[in-house]
């Protein structure tokens, strides 16, 4: 359930509202994410089976840990299609849910796919920089790949320690690092262009997007480069946090080798027609992603500073009453 006084997607932006949008970073990721919100899950392979819930249970319980499960009420910032809520709750982390994001698409689609899985969540429309909850409404706040798009991250955790019960507390994941964030761009940009001229090729026309679909997806990757305001550093975002009052405050980061192999893989998935891309490869590109995330965990965390990894995530608490 929506509140009934948030605004209504607008998948369909005129070229006037794109235009303001490279101005003003929050219409540009109200105008971005409705945009992207219906095929969203598809293009990044979000799901909501056995392998997403590993996957954000295993990212929570490496930062957090497993105590204080379930949390009663748990409050997901920047929602997008509930990716990292609604499969936190489907593995028992929590169990009442709120997903919020400033696109009206995105907390449709997400109401969307909790009602389908059954789970007992509502949803608002909602700039993470003025949360529209009461004060200790939450046990649990939690986002995923939302911070580096708000424009003013510290405002955001002051709002969240506001909104959390005492003793309650926050993780956020999937935040690009500012080492990460240059190679991953860099290999993402030279896999499109090598992707978009081999396919010009006779032999390979078949496994070429029509042009309307390419000249859609840079005018989107453009507007993108809007949307990604921030890089962090692990202990820059560990002072910020603490700077809006949080304590226990713990910073870890995640895929080196993943994301050196994982941007020029979603980067191609996105240059080619999606018939092209059979259950083989799907299976060979996430089992391939496991073991190397395997690496990563197990060597490289090890041996190489946390900065040079791609995904930071962060915890803290609210401190109690």
């Amino acid at each position: 359930m929506t509140d009934v006084n948030d605004p209504a997607p607008n998948p369909h932006a005129t070229a006037e509202e794109v235009q303001a949008a490279y101005a003003d970073p929050k219409l540009a990721n109200v105008l971005y994410h409705d945009w992207e919100a219906g095929t969203y899950d598809e293009k990044w392979s979000i799901s909501y089976d056995e392998r997403c819930i590993s996957y954000a249970t295993d990212v929570f319980n490496a930062v957090a840990g497993e105590d204080g499960q379930p949390y009663q009420h748990a409050m997901e910032l920047g929602s997008g299609t509930g990716f990292f809520l609604l499969n936190l709750m489907q593995g028992g982390v929590a169990k009442k849910g709120s997903v919020t994001d400033l696109s009206p698409g995105m907390v449709q689609v997400a109401l969307r796919n909790a009602e389908k899985l059954g789970l007992d969540v509502d949803g608002r429309v909602a700039d993470a920089e003025r949360i529209p909850y009461d004060d200790n409404t939450f046990d649990l706040v939690v986002g995923h790949a939302v911070l580096h798009h708000i424009p003013d991250v510290q405002a955001a955790f002051r709002e969240v320690l506001r909104v959390l019960k005492p003793g309650g507390r926050f993780v956020f994941a999937g935040e690009p690092t500012k080492v990460g964030d240059f190679y991953a761009r860099k290999l993402g940009q030279l896999t499109w262009f090598l992707t978009t001229r081999v396919t010009k090729l006779p032999a390979l026309r078949g496994w070429r997007r029509p042009q309307s679909e390419l000249d859609e997806s840079s005018r989107a990757a453009a507007l993108e480069a809007v949307v990604d305001i921030h890089t962090f550093d692990p202990s820059e975002l560990e002072s910020w946090a603490r700077g809006a009052g949080a304590q226990d405050v713990r910073a870890v980061t995640e895929e080196f080798a993943a994301a050196l192999a994982g941007w020029p893989i979603r980067t191609f998935e996105a240059a080619v027609p999606s018939e092209k891309l059979t259950v083989r490869w799907r299976m060979f590109a996430y089992h391939l992603w496991l073991r190397l995330s395997a690496v990563d965990k197990k060597v490289l965390s090890k041996i190489l500073p946390r900065e040079l990894f791609y995904n930071v995530m962060i915890t803290g608490t609210k401190r109690p009453s």
